[in-house]
């Protein structure tokens, strides 16, 4: 999983809903995010969704922003300075 992701909105398209799920699968086992929600609508002929993952991950950053300490809802994981 990624150090630090300070993004949760992605977005995919695909010509078929089959497609769409696929690509959605396989974006969730490449990055190891679950998917909070999702709206999916139809576009020009194409099947859309702009999705939210779940931020499964808080860090916890100092004022300078050097020290980071990674913490989930099981507790503390990892200190870093940067």
């Amino acid at each position: 999983m990624t150090a630090t992701n300070k993004r949760n909105l992605v977005y995919f398209e695909s010509p078929t809903m089959r497609g769409l799920y696929e690509s959605m699968d396989a974006w969730q086992q490449e990055h190891e995010l679950r998917l909070l929600s999702i709206s999916i609508q139809q576009d020009n002929g194409a099947f859309c969704c702009i999705a939210l993952t779940n931020p499964a991950e808080v860090v916890i950053t100092s004022a300078d922003g050097h020290h980071h300490a990674s913490v989930n809802r099981f507790g503390l994981l990892a200190v870093d300075s940067q």
